[in-house]
């Protein structure tokens, strides 16, 4: 049964408002950025948004798994400090990690990365299938 907030004379609306407001739920996703995935002829475009992040805040690999690996890990400390007494401390951590599965064809040698205007971008080609000739020979049915 989903709990209900509020009472109300026309109680059948309020419990469908219910039902589909997640207000009560944890969101467990909050925090973790927002990835786009293009894919076009040449391969695959990902976009992860990251904004005040730097290229050194990421690691990109490729794992024992032949999966596409990004971390980004973020420490700050601001203070402001007057005759020894605080007064404002704050401490800022983002820690992020993210393993994507890359598709059969995604040539990950040639896999690219960079961070620009707080988005980190990542490149990946796919592998160039050769052409296979096909035969002109007319072979005859018998």
């Amino acid at each position: 049964m989903v709990p209900s907030r509020r009472m109300s004379q026309n109680w059948l609306p309020d419990f469908f408002n219910d039902f589909f407001d997640t207000d009560w739920m944890v969101k467990t996703n909050a925090t973790a950025p927002a990835i786009n995935v293009l894919e076009n002829e040449n391969g695959y475009e990902l976009e992860l948004a990251a904004p005040g992040m730097k290229k050194e805040d990421f690691t990109v690999n490729i794992d024992d798994q032949g999966d596409l690996v990004i971390k980004m890990e973020k420490k700050a400390e601001n203070k402001e400090e007057k005759k020894g007494h605080y007064l404002r401390r704050e401490f800022n951590y983002t820690k992020f990690q993210q393993t994507m599965l890359l598709p059969d064809d995604a040539e990950k040698e040639q896999i690219s990365a960079k961070v620009e205007n707080g988005v980190l971008s990542v490149s990946i080609p796919k592998i160039k299938k050769a052409e296979i000739p096909q035969a002109k020979k007319v072979i005859e049915v018998k």
